[in-house]
């Protein structure tokens, strides 16, 4: 279920792209993480960091597009979301992008 993949910058630097089950449970679907880092293990290592413990990159079966290469580009953290669009709805793919903070926090408790 965790598709995933990478891309080399010119400048030596990679962005992985990885489809994770969303933190929010199984009724929320797919998340697509955008992370910019040195190299494949610096990205899985900021993103487990997170909290986010089971994440592998197996194979380049989707890698960024030139699109999401440039959102990550221009991200000042570097590590962005958005819901993974499913096969056959292509309004999903219009949503923006969010840093990856908004997607991991947790909500204040209630008094």
């Amino acid at each position: 279920m965790a598709a995933g993949g990478f891309c080399r910058l010119p400048n030596g630097s990679v962005v992985v792209a990885l489809n994770l089950p969303s933190p929010a449970g199984p009724a929320g679907g797919c998340v697509r993480f955008l992370v910019l880092a040195p190299n494949r293990a610096r990205a899985l290592t900021r993103l487990r960091n997170l909290g986010l413990r089971a994440v592998y990159l197996r194979g380049n079966a989707a890698p960024p597009t030139p699109d999401e290469i440039t959102a990550v580009l221009h991200h000042p953290d570097g590590l962005i979301w958005r819901t993974a669009p499913e096969a056959g709805v292509p309004g999903l793919a219009q949503e923006l992008w969010h840093p990856a903070r908004t997607l991991l926090r947790h909500p204040a408790p209630q008094p």
